[in-house]
């Protein structure tokens, strides 16, 4: 099926992006990789009058590290994290999300600013920003920077003001005691639940824990209840595994569906993936 029809534009810079999305309103929406949006609007799910193409606007292409903190911008491709040295070295868990995502065509065009506007329950780089504390930069007629946490609202929402753009991301570095662990629907390569840990050990325990899940919930949440669990404790295998038992305490509205995984069997798949997340993250 082809898209309704629609007026195409392509502005070389932020502002003219944001006077675009003020002109137009409602009956404009913003594309980068394209990778969701346009199969929205071949199925009609999605008719935008207006096409906003961000690709010409060289300030949302970038990634940088200043004074331990990582900034990357919206543009970025999923292939550009999954291979860049700064994030290998910084923020080696985005590298190993990156690299999870769908098949080498849609890490070739999808962006990690698409993909937190989007903000698809079953995406994987919500489940790691969600365990890094990420910071969203959003600019309309200001600018705002508004937390992970309270940038994602619901399925397929997010607090994204009308007239704004995502501009970038920032995430904290951190070690390399990380680990993204997934279970991919098959045709698709989303995640029917996907788990992000980072570890830190002082003394032969741990000291921090930070864990972000994705497929389970409406949108990506963190694990409170295991990171709780873990504080302090050695991170044996039962240590590991008693706490991640304690994941559905966090879940809200269990996602499920017919074709592809009960309520109950994602909740089962979370204790399982957090703990081989957690296992993986404690021996890096």
């Amino acid at each position: 099926m082809y898209a309704e029809s629609f007026e195409y534009h392509a502005p070389a810079s932020l502002k003219e992006a944001v006077t675009l999305l003020g002109q137009y309103g409602e009956d404009a929406k913003i594309v980068t990789g394209g990778m969701s949006l346009i199969p929205m609007m071949k199925l009609r799910l999605a008719a935008p009058k207006h096409l906003v193409d961000l690709k010409n606007i060289a300030e949302l292409k970038g990634i940088a590290e200043v004074g331990g903190k990582v900034t990357i911008g919206a543009r970025t491709t999923y292939w550009e994290l999954e291979s860049d040295r700064t994030i290998a070295a910084k923020c080696p868990l985005l590298a190993m999300a990156a690299a999870s995502v769908g098949d080498v065509q849609v890490r070739n065009r999808g962006t990690i600013g698409g993909a937190l506007a989007h903000n698809d329950p079953s995406a994987d780089l919500p489940a790691a920003l969600v365990a890094l504390d990420a910071e969203i930069t959003l600019i309309g007629k200001s600018e705002r920077t508004v937390p992970i946490k309270e940038f994602l609202v619901d399925s397929l929402t997010t607090s994204i003001k009308p007239g704004e753009v995502l501009a970038a991301i920032t995430v904290p570095a951190t070690g390399k005691k990380v680990s993204y662990a997934k279970m991919a629907q098959q045709a698709s390569g989303f995640a029917l639940v996907g788990v992000a840990a980072i570890v830190e050990v002082a003394g032969g325990k741990c000291k921090s824990v930070r864990i972000g899940v994705t497929g389970v919930s409406p949108k990506a949440f963190r694990a409170a209840s295991v990171e709780a669990a873990l504080t302090g404790k050695a991170l044996d295998a039962a240590a590991i595994a008693a706490a991640a038992e304690k994941i559905a305490a966090d879940a809200r509205d269990p996602l499920g569906d017919p074709l592809n995984a009960s309520p109950e069997y994602r909740l089962h798949l979370a204790k399982v993936y957090t703990r081989r997340a957690l296992e993986a993250a404690a021996k890096a």
